[in-house]
């Protein structure tokens, strides 16, 4: 598998945090020099306003020429101690009645319309490259039918573009820095925050097939991973139960199947040992046919488990009558009955939905197991039925020996008997109950057996017909 292009979560979650950390800092930064800056023209406007009305005023008080001639003075002295501030005076003529020493004034706000009013704030640098903020404003004199004057004020700005200057450095190198911490303590949140699915992980490696019992400890792990590591101990538990199906399956087929090869290669070999007659060669051919055909029953059955096993049985649904179904059957076995000296009834009847074929193997597979294991002068009675909860019932009873109770819950198991000794009373291989359970699970329903005072009784239970 190529990784090469993939990203960690750690690479993901580091780089967003550093993202958003450096996204967050460059906004309040960007706010906060924006609001510096606006409180900055709000004192010079405060100052340029000042003295353009002081400068307003004291044209106001001009009534005649001398008046204006004293004027620059007047305005010289009130700039004594303003440093950086300049102030300009322009006769509608265009002469300039006053302006401060070495002081600079665009032409933009000179060249004023006296309908205009008040221009809007400017900014400029002058020659010597010095930055300046300043308004104009057309102001009347005091003198009788004189035109108004242009009146310009500016301020030096030079100290406020210093500091935004060292603020901007200053901001661009505290969002790099914490871009570069948010960035290293994330790391090492998210590296922590992933240690238990780290340690998740190494648990899991170590678990192998001779160790599938080990489940992952959830009490020292975070909530939120405790529904991942009960899921993961789930599936541990499936591979198990899977694993330990597999494996005594394995050992039973090897096991049912050595005794027929061990017995075909043992009468071969004699066979082969010196000359036969045609008779003798026929009875060992025969009796090697017989074995074969056991072998290939034992391995269909195999083969049909093996597919129950991973849900690919699946029913042909069809309307069944089940009491003719069991007639059919014990149509079948009436031979064995009578000579065997065992009465066989059927009672009831219902019709389900099911796989015809599959159900009459299932109560054929319990017949064959109820006549394997009855006595001579006993019964086998089949009862078919509803009960309560709206399920076809079918019972297959028979009299003989009582199963003891450790024995009930395996008689489904694969090649599971009850009693050893009567192997081979029974024909088959031991799957019989195996596979009547699974056509029953695969129709939804259930097996269960009862055995008491030499009565066994095998039931099924599966959907009605709707």
């Amino acid at each position: 598998m190529n990784l090469a292009g993939r990203k960690s979560i750690t690479y993901r979650l580091t780089l967003l945090f550093a993202s958003v950390s450096t996204a967050v800092l460059l906004v309040l930064g960007l706010l906060i020099g924006r609001s510096v800056e606006h409180h900055f023209e709000e004192q010079d406007m405060d100052v340029l306003t000042g003295k353009l009305e002081l400068t307003r005023h004291a044209l106001e008080k001009v009534h005649s020429q001398s008046d204006l001639d004293a004027l620059p003075q007047q305005l010289d002295d009130s700039l004594v101690g303003h440093h950086g501030l300049a102030v300009v005076v322009v006769a509608p003529s265009g002469q300039t009645l006053f302006v401060t020493s070495g002081a600079e004034f665009p032409q933009v706000l000179l060249a004023r319309n006296p309908a205009t009013g008040n221009s809007r704030l400017t900014i400029w640098k002058s020659k010597n490259g010095v930055p300046l903020r300043g308004i104009s404003e057309v102001v009347k004199t005091g003198i009788q039918g004189s035109k108004p004057a242009v009146v310009a004020v500016a301020t030096d700005i030079s100290h406020h573009e210093q500091f935004m200057s060292s603020f901007r450095l200053t901001l661009w190198s505290v969002v790099i820095l914490a871009a570069l911490t948010t960035g290293f303590l994330g790391w090492m949140a998210v590296k922590r925050g992933l240690a238990p699915l780290h340690a998740i992980r190494r648990k899991a490696a170590a678990i192998t097939a001779d160790r599938l019992h080990s489940r992952l400890s959830t009490e020292s792990i975070p909530i939120e991973l405790v529904d991942l590591a009960e899921t993961l101990d789930q599936m541990l538990a499936r591979l198990e139960d899977s694993f330990r199906r597999l494996s005594d399956f394995s050992s039973d087929i090897a096991h049912e199947l050595r005794t027929p090869v061990s017995n075909l290669l043992t009468q071969t070999q004699v066979m082969l040992s010196r000359a036969r007659t045609v008779d003798e060669y026929q009875d060992v051919l025969a009796s090697n046919a017989e074995e074969l055909e056991r072998m290939a029953r034992m391995i269909a059955d195999m083969l049909f488990l093996a597919k129950a096993d991973n849900d690919l049985v699946i029913p042909n649904l069809e309307a069944v009558d089940l009491r003719a179904e069991a007639e059919a059957l014990a149509s079948f076995y009436e031979a064995v009955a009578e000579e065997n000296g065992v009465t066989l009834t059927v009672d009831g009847s219902v019709t389900v939905a099911g796989d015809r074929l599959m159900l009459r193997r299932a109560i054929g597979n319990l017949l064959s197991n109820a006549f394997g294991h009855t006595p001579r002068g006993g019964y086998v009675r089949i009862r078919i039925g509803m009960d309560r909860d709206r399920m076809a019932t079918i019972q297959v009873e028979n009299t003989g020996e009582t199963i003891s109770p450790e024995h009930l819950p395996h008689l489904f198991d694969r090649f599971y008997r009850a009693d050893p000794s009567r192997k081979r009373l029974a024909d088959g291989a031991g799957l019989g109950l195996a596979i009547t359970r699974s056509i029953i699970q695969a129709h939804g329903g259930t097996v269960s057996v009862q055995s008491a005072e030499g009565v066994t009784v095998f039931n099924l239970k599966i959907s009605v017909l709707h």
